[in-house]
């Protein structure tokens, strides 16, 4: 559509405002009430425009073909400019003196020249609201713009906010008014964001100083990969503000992306390598410590052979340092032994997701949830683990999509969702068979897509015949009225998506969950057609999906080449110069039994707290006692540090420099926005000094040579380099070569199994591997909160801690009465290894005889509750079924 903006043509597209042409035609056009991200408002008038012949909001008027805007017209300015002055009156004289690149109103007055005001009358004196550690209110600088409100709701979609009072003293509020700390508020940073007078703040930017630097770069908590902006001031951090426009973010982050980057600064990070003398580890030189490194991982290697070495590499390094250690392991030391902590959470999902497509990741894009009209969220809690994702997944919903939840808890989706199938712990295997058969008998199916692209109908076929919806009710606890209504919208869907998580994969069977709910996908056909929204894993930590497509696995080399396919060794060992050892190592719960057996002798742990997050976590640390030697690289003296014989202080990714891979297969950049504290190095430092000191040179001088050598021995990263990511941004893979754009969309031409089809599994559901009973007679399911990550190594080194103290045993009320506990009255739980004490919180989350906790806090110990059964196919621990006893104390 052509629209003329004063004496420029310009060309616009259906639907656009006016103020979409003005800016297409280069020109400013201020706004107090309008934000990209949400609806337009139209409230504060100052965008006022003549257009059409009348004086219109530009933020709200739709641009007509052949329409004049005329910008400048002296009618419109002076009403836009009255307008302003209204505003203006009401505010304390503070609001002027505010630094205009932190105040919009500021830029909006100085357009306009406005440094006074013709009204006079009452100013607001509503005091502030500093209770929030992260957000703080000044209410005498709020003009009831509304644009924290709809973000809040249109984003974020938490409704924490609203307007409140009438005229002169309408003023956003949280909650029902009380302190914002004790509200609903999720600290999104939304509001703060959005808030164009200061009126809602945070501490960092409140400092009238002036920020020295700021580093774009991807976020190192979750693996959604925010794109951030860095603010530096006086050497530490300002504050962090997601990037709009960012693919991923698009603007918007989490409590711990956005706010909880004070770990970087605590006093109590590792500033010096540290070697055990006696009891007691005491600062070292980094020669002496790695010269004792070298000297007793030589030893040991010469002594026993490089397979009495092992390492568990990092999901929260960055590629390259995942390229060089398993580069490391296997040329310096002459053993595969290496593994991550994907094996821990989702080796299942590339075990699985291989088996039924081809390659270890998920086939879609972000970005096509934009699209879905129905969403079957399995297994993951997004609103506190992916914050961003379950926003986006909100959004979706509120703008009409359905949604399909499988899930033991009444997490804050599942409330929202059109059908909860609330199976019992263990039970997805069950659960997606009851719905692959109802989608079948339904003629819900791609027939064609069955015929020409997938294979195992007929097996799948004949295996459901036992899976009616009656016995599937049995084995799952779930009606049999709920799941016809789950197979009804998703097979009814034009764009069904699949989005899963933790509670699919952390199972004895978990690989078959997995494999079972891409088999709902392949009976659809929506996965590699045109417009599919296919299948997307949520990964947990920030780059466990590139720790293993780096190769940092016992089993495979860059790339998921197969570690016993000679083709792919020798391109290895071309590129290396060294041949590649054929004999696969061991995974990460082997490297504990075969310590403990005496036939491994050294650990090298890099960036994993393994004595807390593993499970059965007696058992990881008395294998750590049984090693000989225990060498670990941290920000912090963690509880697996306690047991080293050496802790090297590493970096975090505030500080280095590299890529991460986030859950849709993104390559991302990392940049250092900080130095490192004291003598704190990388990973990627640290591995090459150690592998001199061994008499070896490991290549790759940097970060973007490591990337460039690994794009030389995996087809799949071929056309990855620092240069063209710096250049073009995010790239997806595969990426085979410098001109390919990546593939965001997996599978459009064909599948990457052997046969080019999508491969159905025919696998029977099995059991837990452990069982409740009268002794142990409750089902305890173990998760993550959203104040905190993982260890809570940083973000309980941050004020996190305000808004998250500690950890709770959750239970039903039900429970609760049987046993006699109010909230907050110590339950001691035990199970078949431990006993720890949680608080109580009553909720009706849980099922009566399913209790939840998290693994953020050392004390109480959750890991050593949980058992030591794994995925039968990988290896993955069965974090989600532990069965305890309840005792109130």
């Amino acid at each position: 559509m052509r629209v003329l903006v004063g004496d420029t043509p310009v060309e616009v597209g259906e639907g656009a405002t006016v103020l979409d042409a003005a800016r297409a035609a280069g020109r400013y056009l201020p706004t107090l009430c309008q934000d990209d991200r949400l609806s337009p408002r139209g409230s504060c008038r100052v965008c006022l425009v003549r257009a059409a012949d009348r004086v219109v909001a530009a933020c709200t008027t739709p641009a007509t073909e052949d329409m004049a805007i005329q910008m400048d017209d002296p009618r419109a300015r002076e009403a836009a400019r009255g307008a302003l002055e209204l505003i203006v009156s009401e505010l304390p004289s503070r609001a002027l003196e505010i630094p205009a690149e932190r105040s919009e109103l500021v830029r909006v007055c100085t357009h306009f020249g406005v440094t006074d005001t013709r009204f006079h009358g009452a100013t607001h004196r509503r005091g502030v609201d500093h209770s929030h550690p992260y957000v703080k209110l000044d209410r005498d600088l709020c003009i009831a713009c509304g644009r924290c409100v709809a973000m809040c709701a249109e984003v974020q979609g938490t409704f924490a906010l609203e307007l409140a009072g009438r005229g002169f003293d309408t003023v956003v509020s949280a909650g029902t008014g009380g302190p914002w700390v004790d509200s609903p508020c999720v600290a999104c940073g939304g509001c703060v964001d959005t808030c164009p007078t200061g009126a809602l703040s945070e501490p960092g930017l409140l400092d009238p100083a002036p920020i020295a630097t700021t580093t774009t770069t991807t976020c190192g908590y979750c693996g959604i990969g925010c794109t951030l902006d860095v603010h530096v001031r006086d050497g530490q951090v300002a504050a962090i503000t997601p990037v709009h426009g960012a693919p991923v973010n698009r603007g918007h982050a989490c409590v711990k992306g956005r706010f909880a980057h004070a770990f970087a600064g605590s006093r109590e990070r590792l500033t010096a390598p540290l070697i055990r003398r006696g009891d007691a580890l005491e600062e070292a030189s980094w020669d002496e410590a790695l010269g004792l490194v070298a000297a007793r991982l030589t030893a040991i290697r010469d002594r026993h052979g490089g397979q009495a070495v092992a390492m568990i590499s990092s999901a929260r390094a960055t590629n390259e340092e995942n390229y060089l250690a398993q580069k490391f392991l296997r040329t310096v030391v002459g053993s595969n032994s290496i593994d991550n902590c994907s094996r821990l959470c989702h080796a299942p999902s590339a075990a699985g997701l291989t088996a039924s497509f081809g390659l270890a990741g998920g086939t879609n894009p972000l970005d096509d949830l934009d699209h879905a009209d129905c969403i079957l969220l399995a297994g993951a809690n997004p609103t506190e683990a992916h914050p961003v994702v379950g926003a986006r997944i909100t959004q979706r919903v509120l703008a009409g999509a359905r949604l399909v939840v499988v899930d033991p808890r009444r997490t804050t989706l599942a409330a929202l969702a059109d059908v909860h199938l609330r199976g019992r712990p263990g039970s997805n295997v069950a659960v997606f068979h009851g719905l692959a058969r109802l989608l079948l008998d339904g003629g819900y199916t791609d027939e064609e897509f069955l015929t020409r692209r997938a294979t195992g109908l007929a097996e799948l076929t004949e295996l459901l015949r036992d899976y009616p919806p009656e016995r599937v009710a049995e084995l799952a606890a779930v009606p049999a009225s709920d799941l016809a209504t789950a197979a009804r919208l998703y097979g009814q869907a034009e764009h069904p998506a699949i989005v899963y998580g933790l509670g699919i994969t952390e199972h004895a069977h978990g690989t078959d969950g997995v494999r079972t709910l891409a088999n709902l996908a392949i009976l659809r056909g929506a996965v590699g057609t045109p417009g599919c929204c296919g299948v997307l894993t949520l990964r947990g930590q920030n780059n466990v999906q590139g720790a293993s497509d780096m190769g940092a696995l016992p089993d495979l080399l860059p790339g998921y080449q197969p570690l016993a396919d000679p083709a792919a060794r020798q391109r290895v060992a071309r590129v290396w110069g060294q041949p590649v050892p054929e004999r696969p190592g061991l995974r990460i719960p082997q490297m504990f039994d075969a310590a403990i057996a005496g036939r491994l002798r050294a650990l090298y742990v890099i960036g994993e707290d393994i004595a807390q997050t593993d499970p059965d976590s007696g058992h990881v640390r008395a294998a750590l006692d049984a090693c000989e030697f225990v060498v670990c690289h941290d920000l912090f003296l963690s509880q697996t540090a306690a047991h080293a014989d050496v802790v090297l202080p590493a970096v975090s990714f505030l500080e280095k420099d590299g890529t991460f891979v986030n859950f849709d297969r993104r390559f991302q950049r990392v940049r250092p926005a900080l130095a490192p504290p004291g003598q704190a190095t990388s990973d990627f430092d640290i591995l090459r000094r150690l592998a001199h000191a061994m008499g070896a040179d490991l290549g790759c001088p940097t970060p973007a040579a490591a990337m460039a050598e690994c794009a030389a021995v995996a087809p799949l990263f071929a056309g990855i380099s620092h240069d063209r990511l710096d250049r073009e941004g995010p790239l997806h893979w595969p990426c085979r070569g410098p001109r390919d754009t990546g593939q965001a969309v997996l599978y459009l031409d064909r599948f990457a199994t052997a046969d080019g089809r999508a491969a159905l599994a025919a696998r029977p559901y099995l059991p837990p591997g452990e069982q409740p009973d009268t002794a142990f007679p409750y089902v305890l399911v173990t998760g993550r909160r959203l104040e905190h990550y993982n260890s809570g190594s940083m973000t309980r080194r941050t004020p996190n801690t305000t808004l998250l103290a500690e950890e709770t045993l959750d239970l039903s009320a039900a429970d609760a009465a049987a046993l006699g506990i109010d909230d907050g009255t110590p339950v001691a739980v035990t199970s078949r290894r431990a006993t720890v004490t949680l608080p109580a919180r009553i909720t009706d989350e849980l099922a009566p005889g399913e209790v939840f906790t998290a693994f953020h806090f050392p004390d109480p110990a959750t890991n050593s509750l949980t058992s030591a059964h794994t995925d039968t196919a990988t290896g993955c621990p069965e974090y989600k079924v532990t069965a305890v006893a309840l005792r109130p104390t």
